[in-house]
């Protein structure tokens, strides 16, 4: 069997205040091209079932262009498919705390073929393919005082597969994801998953497509649509396409828009010419120019008189023909002296951090690793800094 597992669509993100001719923010855009690009790849490649992880939608209440661009690609996708089912889950972004707000997600019930599941843990049983999905949406698995589902599968059907939308924590996962692209995600252990037991397991939530087991996959965004982008620059968005018979996973990309993170420069010593010839190479050495792309230049160890004597006028320019150019500018970092006379650098805003987490903060679980405490804190403080 066939399977096409998406994630993290993220319909309607929006960022930059640019707009297409249309009127429509044209970031907003960018993610529902890659979703149409995707639905038409996935046509293409004619699976057995269709499975979308979680975070169809940036926001609870996304607006009424996105749900009918959402609605029209899903009925494309269920009418190039017509056989074949579609399974569907929510995510934290298209969660309501309240449930008495009722889901968006439901909307595309309507639509034949599709099967969604946005609160409470479910199994979908698709006897025409013997394949029965236990789904578990963000809201059940981030609900406080209540035991976890049982992730367990049903003996009786020859394909099981679990689908669900958090983080997954484990030795395996630690090594990586390598950062957080999302915050807000329900924490699952690896070993209650046991993907060994599943022929696959779906996940949605991390933005990065990731591979925590040879059968169980992030299949990351289709679209560069994290709070900070700049941690998701490399290698490409996409799905994942999985064959349980041969036990093989392939990622097909999707088109996307170019987003470049530059090397940084260090302007430590330098002078304003020099500090701006070496900031003009580094943007002129961009494939093609930034015109329509999402570029950053970080800059650091620049006094503020160093900042207001660079070329501004071609900075302008950049910011005009590019998308979105940030120029992120820091100051050196302030040395103190001491009471000797020797210099003493000031500990870093990360630094201390660190050393609270490591020497004086007291667990409250024996579950609680201080290792990773201490590096989930400085990453914490590292995206903040780089938002």
């Amino acid at each position: 069997m066939k399977i096409a597992h998406l994630a993290d669509l993220h319909l309607g993100f929006r960022a930059y205040h640019r707009v297409t001719p249309r009127g429509v923010n044209v970031r907003q855009a960018d993610v529902s091209d890659a979703f149409r690009r995707a639905v038409a790849r996935t046509i293409e490649l004619r699976p057995d079932l269709v499975l979308v992880a979680g975070d169809v939608f940036h926001t609870v209440r996304p607006s009424n262009t996105s749900i009918a661009d959402a609605f029209r690609q899903l009925s494309v996708l269920t009418e190039g498919l017509p056989d074949v089912p579609v399974v569907m889950i929510a995510g934290n972004h298209d969660s309501p705390r309240s449930s008495d707000t009722g889901n968006i997600l439901a909307l595309f019930r309507e639509i034949p073929g599709v099967t969604v599941v946005a609160d409470e843990s479910r199994r979908v049983h698709l006897p025409e393919i013997e394949t029965a999905v236990l789904c578990l949406p963000h809201n059940s698995l981030a609900v406080e005082g209540e035991a976890p589902t049982a992730m367990e599968p049903d003996p009786a059907v020859r394909h099981n597969l679990l689908m669900l939308h958090g983080t997954v924590g484990g030795s395996v996962a630690e090594q990586k994801m390598r950062y957080v692209t999302e915050y807000g995600g329900a924490i699952v252990d690896d070993t209650d998953i046991g993907p060994e037991r599943w022929d696959y397991v779906a996940l949605g939530h991390y933005h990065i497509a990731t591979d925590l087991a040879p059968n169980m996959w992030y299949a990351g965004g289709i679209e560069r649509t994290s709070t900070n982008i700049w941690m998701e620059t490399e290698g490409p968005k996409g799905f994942v396409e999985y064959d349980t018979e041969l036990r093989r996973a392939r990622f097909h990309p999707v088109e996307t828009r170019t987003v470049v993170d530059l090397d940084r420069l260090s302007a430590r010593g330098l002078s304003a010419a020099e500090t701006d010839e070496r900031i003009r190479a580094a943007v002129e050495g961009i494939p093609g120019g930034v015109a329509g792309k999402i570029v950053r230049l970080v800059v650091t160890d620049i006094p503020r008189p160093l900042v207001r004597e660079l070329n501004h006028r071609r900075i302008r320019d950049w910011k005009a023909e590019a998308l979105h150019f940030h120029l992120d500018v820091r100051p050196p970092e302030i040395r103190r002296i001491v009471a000797s006379g020797a210099p003493v650098r000031r500990q870093t805003l990360q630094e201390q951090v660190a050393s609270y987490l490591d020497k004086h903060w007291q667990l409250t679980s024996d579950t609680l690793k201080r290792e990773r405490l201490v590096e989930l804190g400085t990453e914490y403080i590292q995206r903040t800094e780089e938002g």
